[in-house]
């Protein structure tokens, strides 16, 4: 069993998490697991208590016991990494609040896996989405607000809980938009005249009052807008197109990035627009372009075969 110390240091780490790095309530229950489960491994490896200073004692070779007993409890190699993670933050946070040495659980390495590529809608496909999601409905408000939403997912590259986040504080749009993201970390993004336009229909179509404090996007009983419901009608429109299972919400967000670099785009500023903390992020990007630069290469060129 875990000791009181341990729980509570936990708690500690988790109250920091949220107050300090601006960690949603998904992520910390996700942390929150992860490291428990972490911590009940050890004591059960050890065969005792584990308070925090029978942390400090903690070995690279009980480092590789979890892992490998962890991949045997069918868990892929993308969600040990993240586990890991968890656990080497936790490991962090302790050496700098209780003085523990982290160095066996920090040295463990992270298990290769293969990233997972954005999956990006032709422009065609992503204006064809837009277009459609109005007759998904016969309530025409609910169309334009559905509309509205996926537009500024794909012009401005928001996330789906960044565009259900903007209250009525924020209207009318103007020219550009100051975002909070991830972590708390705020950017500014352009607002394209389509996604304003948008916007300004569903409003005026809305029949819900436009409160300073209270989402912009309703749903049909005037509370805040489900995503689920988004992703339900997202679901509705790619059967009717014909377009692959691939083609939800958070795809407008790739097309986004993706069409912005096929047409030159920086990479820097793509970043900062989508507001990624790390370069190497927005770099998938790049590996999509290339993927289909070589696609139509080994279709097209005489010597490819």
């Amino acid at each position: 069993m875990t000791s009181p110390a341990a729980r509570d240091a936990l708690q500690d780490w988790l109250a920091f998490q949220k107050s300090l790095r601006g960690a949603p309530q998904t992520t910390l229950d996700a942390y929150g697991r992860d490291v428990s489960d972490f911590l009940t491994f050890i004591t059960e490896h050890k065969g005792e208590t584990q308070g925090l200073r029978a942390l400090e004692r903690i070995s690279v070779t009980d480092m590789r016991a979890w892992m490998a007993f962890t991949r045997g409890d069918d868990v892929g190699p993308r969600s040990l990494a993240r586990k890991l993670s968890a656990v080497k933050s936790f490991f962090r946070w302790l050496s700098e609040r209780e003085g523990i040495e982290p160095t066996a659980v920090l040295s463990a390495r992270s298990p290769k896996y293969q990233r997972k590529l954005p999956r990006p809608l032709s422009p065609g496909a992503a204006q064809d989405v837009i277009d459609t999601l109005s007759f998904q409905t016969t309530q025409p408000w609910i169309g334009k607000r559905d509309e509205a939403v996926v537009t500024l997912l794909y012009g401005c590259g928001l996330r789906i809980s960044e565009a259900l986040g903007l209250l009525g504080s924020d209207l009318p749009l103007g020219e550009a938009l100051r975002i909070k993201g991830k972590g708390g970390k705020e950017r500014v993004v352009p607002v394209i005249a389509p996604a304003r336009e948008a916007v300004e229909r569903y409003v005026a179509a809305c029949p819900y009052p436009m409160e300073p404090e209270q989402p912009i996007f309703r749903g049909a009983r005037g509370g805040p807008l489900n995503p689920r419901t988004l992703q339900q009608t997202m679901a509705r429109v790619r059967m009717q197109l014909g377009l692959p299972s691939t083609a939800t919400p958070h795809a407008m967000r790739h097309s986004f990035a993706t069409h912005l670099l096929n047409a030159g785009g920086d990479l820097r500023a793509i970043q900062e627009l989508l507001g990624h903390a790390s370069l190497s992020t927005t770099q998938a990007y790049t590996a999509v372009d290339t993927s289909r630069l070589m696609e139509v290469y080994a279709k097209t060129h005489p010597r490819a075969k």
